[in-house]
């Protein structure tokens, strides 16, 4: 009985003590919770129903995942565009980043700023899809196309964002060119914060060049920068839907741009099929978790 009110009484001046705390993290806890998680156990239960926003969902159990997988043929199009940015985009756009980042951190602080922002600068862009329409016209006013005639290499403008087989390259360095600037900042900020006593004592120990610094310093410092990086690109990669959108047309070409958001969005606000757009939406989570823990397997076995 002792024992129990001494870890009793350790509890509550626990609580007491850490109180304060708790105050600062109710109201993230509170929108977190609102805004985050009823969403999702929204979205799930409502996965398994049918339901278009004006009548009571319906339980319809597996129908709307044997639809997906069985009589949409649109979703395996979508399924292997999104693969398709998640496998070039995603790894690229992280190695780009973290090469970036590397380069960039030898410069004097007052050229590694102006560096910094000039690469984070695409990310605080809301909409400059504009500048890259003007560049892949498809008349012969587009700076590429223009560009090509002048020089002889084309006898007739192009139509980039219209023709299936150039629609996907073009989206993907645009959405390499507009995902990198949040990883590249984390991998920065990850890099000025590794002390020069460690790059010291490497050397004392037998570093001797730079990638040896990068493969016993470097990288191990940086491995929790590193993973947010990889998550914070895997989501960029699965959630691709504005650029498509506003580049290709809704829906592109062919469906050559469409990837598993816009379906799930025209399945949604077009067709109003909210119980089969929520089990698109969480085929998509599931797949986006997956690919989290691989990574994050991958990266603690390079790690060690």
């Amino acid at each position: 009985m002792q024992k129990l009110s001494r870890k009793k009484n350790k509890q509550s001046s626990a609580l007491r003590k850490n109180m304060p705390m708790y105050f600062m993290l109710a109201p993230f806890t509170v929108f977190f919770v609102l805004f985050t998680i009823i969403p999702i156990l929204s979205s799930i239960a409502l996965s398994f129903t049918s339901y278009d926003l004006l009548n009571t969902p319906s339980f319809v159990g597996l129908d709307n995942f044997k639809r997906m997988f069985l009589g949409d043929e649109v979703f395996g199009i979508v399924v292997k565009n999104t693969f398709v940015f998640a496998v070039i985009a995603g790894p690229i756009g992280f190695l780009l980043s973290f090469v970036l980042a590397w380069f960039v951190n030898e410069f004097s602080p007052k050229v590694r700023a102006l560096l910094s922002f000039m690469f984070y600068a695409p990310s605080l862009v809301g909409n400059a899809y504009f500048i890259w329409k003007v560049l892949f016209s498809g008349d012969s006013y587009g700076y590429l196309n223009s560009m090509l005639l002048s020089l002889g290499v084309i006898t007739e403008p192009i139509l980039w964002l219209k023709t299936p087989e150039y629609i996907m390259p073009i989206l993907i360095i645009v959405q390499l060119w507009q995902s990198m600037g949040v990883s590249f900042l984390a991998n920065i900020s990850g890099l000025q914060n590794i002390s020069g006593d460690l790059y010291e004592a490497g050397t004392i120990d037998g570093v001797r060049n730079r990638w040896q610094e990068l493969r016993y310093i470097t990288l191990p410092c940086m491995s929790h920068m590193l993973l947010f990086s990889a998550v914070m690109q895997i989501q960029s990669a699965f959630s691709v839907s504005v650029i498509a959108i506003e580049l290709a047309g809704f829906p592109s070409t062919q469906y050559a741009a469409d990837t598993i958001v816009t379906h799930m969005t025209d399945t949604a606000t077009v067709r109003f099929e909210y119980g089969y757009a929520s089990a698109i939406t969480l085929v998509l989570f599931l797949m986006m978790f997956a690919t989290r823990l691989i990574v994050g397997k991958i990266m603690s076995m390079a790690g060690k």
